[in-house]
């Protein structure tokens, strides 16, 4: 099963947030933990990490704070996980053969990059602006049926 960290999913509320809000004001850490109940300190870790990948910009002062630093629709939801949690994963091993011993018999490790694959393509798919919209939209809902679907065949 496919399940985020508690940082992405911070990470994903924050920029929602962020695509809501004004494009012309700066919003700040503190603002967006008091408004979701994230601690403080975790919600500015993430924010930093996602300014460091450049999805966000921030500003330093009375009136700093943080802003996308792209156009929502040009930012994905995958964007935004594997900045905070790297690259998607569904199987412990790696490419590597001397990562695992069953390696040379694993029967389940092609179809389950596959699924990965297939996942990270349908989190590609869905923007930031459209989680931001207020209606979700059916491109969405699409992409969460197909990852659903691709991940029981």
């Amino acid at each position: 099963m496919l399940r985020l960290s508690k940082k992405a999913d911070y990470a994903l509320m924050a920029m929602k947030h962020l695509a809501q809000s004004s494009s012309t004001s700066s919003t700040s850490a503190r603002e967006i933990a008091e408004q979701y109940d994230i601690p403080i300190e975790l919600m500015a870790k993430v924010l930093q990490r996602l300014v460091r990948i450049g999805l966000l910009a921030s500003t330093q002062g009375t009136r700093g704070g943080y802003t996308l630093g792209r156009p929502p629709a040009s930012i994905s939801v995958a964007d935004v996980i594997e900045a905070i949690d790297g690259p998607f994963t569904v199987t412990a091993c790696s490419t590597e053969k001397n990562d695992c011993e069953q390696y040379s018999k694993c029967s389940v490790r092609d179809p389950l990059w596959q699924i990965r694959e297939r996942i990270a393509a349908a989190l590609g798919t869905v923007t930031l602006a459209e989680i931001a919209a207020e209606h979700v939209s059916s491109p969405v809902s699409v992409s969460r049926a197909a990852v659903l679907h691709n991940a029981r065949t």
